[in-house]
């Protein structure tokens, strides 16, 4: 963990170096001064030597300037290092999501990595620059005031063992049971940032349902879980003054008696007594420190682990040694394929799959709501990879492409269609950044999405706001489809793209398809068989396995399930799923 997390200080490991070296400089001068006002007294005030006065008081005013811009500098340089690690932090789990792939994402939360890249890593920013400079000052600091101490007179100095020890282990049993709690409050903050993703992502579906009462409860409820844990652990970190102050106040009265009683007996000065007073008050308050800085990396721990598990977590879909770099056609072969999303499942979600599609070809794909529609297509782009057999794309195995190079060619329109904030223009040269508008309009007229667009006030420079709230379903999809035919792929994959589109403009689409990119292989999901009957074949999907595959005629002759679906749809009394593939 400590290797993770330390391979992401980088280009502030100068800052990080120079932050202790300071505090190390300001603690060396705080050490002196109890030493010169020492001296100031027994040497200067008792003496009567306002010369040794003036001497003595310009050099602490010297030494407290040093230890100021020490101070200063190591705030400064702590503040710049722990704020850079931060960065890298974040910087360094983000660009490690982006190489997930779907199997990888699956294994966390978005609410999770959201509170890893936010929450989490604060606290360890936080950490981070208390162990620069609390973890150094405070040690140090107590080092050199009990050497100073002990050297004043170690008779005295004794007092202050017996106190380290009894406040070192008082503090050590808050210590451990505060960081029980703090280690609970975490997965609470997951459940806090998913309620609210949850309510904000879906918040049209809430106000249909008139259900703001139930989200505001469940929002209640995480927050209140959070505020308990917290006030259970602050709770226990709240003995910490009381218990500093008893044994602070308690060194200070055995100090002063014992150390009344040496003075009238001549074996110590007013000025040592003063500077051992406030060696003390300086042991103790490092004591103070000590003690929240181990709650804080006890805390922290917590959120370096669940970090290092993003940075740790390698894809599991990587290039090969020697990639390939072109892709010769748009030909897809499924040999003996098995696919597992769960790799000790015992039932595989594709059992033996076996198809050969030429390139040009247009392949619709029907099935029941869970027959693996979706995670069969998701193979060929290798967002999955298989369990057993292969899928080659152009005569070769997925596997021993560039992944780059493979998912250029494979255009994909998820169920799920997704705009970012931006204009038109923008969104669609998500497909190619270089795209000309020509090239944009063409696009859109091919999946017919000119028809809108040129309502629009701004036409092609419409805003479009986050996830395309302003557009209506169906035209979030021709422009998803848009984007999708601008990469120019030898592949292109409709995932249930145009289940928002009435059927007219549905058949636009698909001649449009047939006339202008016919030597693109063309994989069309859909739920009516209207918007694949005119494929050149159909691929009949049932609980993971090819149940048919042929043209519409030959699926109509020979298979149940299709004719079964075919005469409910067309006699207008159902959908795929109500017929024979329920």
């Amino acid at each position: 963990m400590l290797k993770t997390l330390g391979a992401q200080i980088k280009e502030f490991k100068k800052d990080s170096f120079l932050t202790p070296v300071f505090m190390i400089l300001e603690v060396l001068m705080e050490t002196i001064i109890p030493l010169m006002m020492a001296s100031i007294i027994d040497n200067g005030v008792e003496a009567g030597d306002i010369h040794h006065i003036y001497v003595m008081g310009g050099c602490m005013v010297i030494v407290a300037c040093i230890s100021l811009f020490a101070g200063t500098m190591g705030g400064k340089y702590g503040a710049r290092a722990s704020a850079g690690f931060a960065r890298n932090l974040r910087k360094a789990m983000y660009e490690n999501i982006q190489t997930f792939s779907f199997s990888n994402i699956d294994k966390f939360s978005t609410a999770g990595l959201v509170t890893r890249l936010t929450t989490d890593v604060t606290n360890l920013q936080n950490a981070y620059q208390m162990l620069l400079r609390m973890c150094v000052r405070a040690p140090i600091s107590l080092i050199c005031a009990m050497i100073m101490a002990f050297f004043i007179n170690a008779r005295l100095a004794s007092v202050y063992l017996i106190a380290v020890i009894v406040l070192g282990m008082i503090l050590a049993i808050i210590t451990v049971r505060a960081h029980h709690y703090f280690m609970e409050v975490f997965p609470k903050y997951d459940d806090l940032n998913a309620s609210v993703q949850e309510n904000v992502s879906a918040i049209r579906v809430v106000k249909a349902y008139v259900r703001e009462d139930y989200e505001k409860k469940k929002f209640t409820q995480a927050s209140k879980n959070i505020y308990n844990m917290f006030v259970k652990a602050e709770g226990v970190l709240a003995f910490n003054s009381p218990v500093m102050q008893i044994v602070v106040y308690s060194c200070i009265i055995a100090l002063s008696w014992l150390g009344a009683k040496m003075i009238v007996a001549g074996s110590l000065t007013t000025g040592e007594l003063m500077s051992l007073l406030t060696y003390c008050m300086n042991i103790m308050m490092s004591l103070m420190m000590l003690s929240m800085v181990f709650v804080m990396l006890a805390m922290s721990i917590a959120s370096a682990e669940r970090i290092c598990e993003v940075l740790n977590e390698k894809s599991d879909i990587t290039n090969p040694e020697n990639p390939v770099y072109e892709v010769a056609d748009g030909s897809v072969t499924f040999d003996h394929v098995t696919f597992r999303y769960n790799k000790t499942s015992d039932k595989p979600i594709l059992d033996d799959v076996n198809l050969s599609i030429r390139s040009g070809e247009t392949i619709g794909v029907i099935g029941g709501t869970g027959s693996s529609k979706s995670s069969l297509v998701n193979l060929i782009s290798r967002l999955y990879d298989v369990s057993e057999g292969a899928v080659l794309v152009g005569g070769k195995d997925v596997r021993s492409y560039d992944l780059d190079t493979l998912r250029d060619e494979v255009s994909v329109v998820l169920q799920n269609n997704v705009l970012f904030s931006g204009t038109i223009y923008e969104n669609l040269r998500w497909g190619d950044k270089n795209a000309t508008d020509e090239e944009c309009r063409h696009a859109c007229r091919l999946a017919c999405a000119d028809e809108f667009i040129d309502r629009f006030p701004d036409g092609y420079n419409t805003y479009i706001e986050q996830g395309g709230t302003n557009v209506s379903g169906g035209q979030k999809q021709r422009l998803c489809i848009a984007r999708a035919l601008l990469k120019k792929p030898k592949i292109l994959i409709l995932d249930d793209s145009t289940s928002a589109v009435d059927t007219a403009t549905d058949a636009k689409i698909r001649k449009a398809f047939a006339e202008e990119i016919p030597d693109t292989t063309k994989f069309i999901i859909a739920q009516r068989i209207s918007s694949v009957q005119n494929a050149d074949r159909i691929i009949v999907l049932d609980n993971g396995v090819v149940n048919g595959f042929g043209t519409h005629e030959e699926l109509l002759a020979s298979n149940d399930i299709y004719r079964d679906v075919y005469e409910s749809q067309t006699s207008g009394s159902g959908d795929f799923d109500e017929g024979g593939a329920a």
